[in-house]
């Protein structure tokens, strides 16, 4: 494990929302959408089930966005501006099938504001650790996705939002066959 439990449950919890709009179609266009999400991702804590509520949510998936690929001292002025505008006050709980993690808001605020802050305490963690380059952006060539890469030797660079890395490998595959055989490759496309 590179970071605490809660720490890289936020963090792919924050890739997964910035990945709701790296998808064909946006994937919360809807309150039943967010609500799914959240419930896939074990959110808890107070919800107004607005629209404003969604759309606040839906607002916070570019800044997030804009962390995973920033460079140190963006990514710090980020994070401090997310942890300043949701009045943050870490404080340790335990709630749930949770041991005791940290919260910096309270059940009661917003869902965006808790969401933000608990995305920003995990890319603090990142950050003090210095381990921003964990956090990426797809490599697949048609994707946008971004990733956290929780493996040790720091290999991941594909997302979990499709099949890029199968893709990826079988275009490779492909490629390669055609550069050891190229008549074998127009015959097969002839016939």
């Amino acid at each position: 494990m590179v970071f605490a439990h809660d720490t890289e449950t936020s963090l792919i919890h924050a890739a997964k929302l910035i990945n709701t709009a790296e998808q064909e179609v946006d994937q919360l266009r809807t309150g039943a959408d967010l609500d799914e999400f959240l419930r896939v991702n074990g959110f808890t804590g107070s919800r107004t089930h607005t629209m404003h509520e969604l759309r606040a949510v839906r607002h916070l998936r570019p800044q997030l966005r804009a962390v995973w690929t920033a460079e140190e001292d963006e990514a710090v002025r980020l994070v401090n501006n997310i942890l300043r505008n949701g009045r943050a006050l870490p404080q340790l709980v335990k709630h749930d099938h949770w041991e005791y993690h940290l919260h910096a808001t309270t059940p009661e605020a917003p869902l965006e504001v808790r969401m933000a802050v608990e995305a920003a305490m995990a890319l603090v963690d990142v950050i003090r650790e210095q381990e921003l380059e964990r956090l990426r952006v797809c490599e697949a060539e048609d994707c946008n996705a971004v990733l956290v890469d929780l493996s040790r030797n720091r290999s991941k660079r594909f997302c979990d939002t499709g099949n890029c890395a199968n893709r990826t490998h079988v275009a490779a595959y492909r490629a390669r066959k055609a550069a050891a055989d190229p008549l074998r490759i127009r015959e097969s496309s002839v016939g």
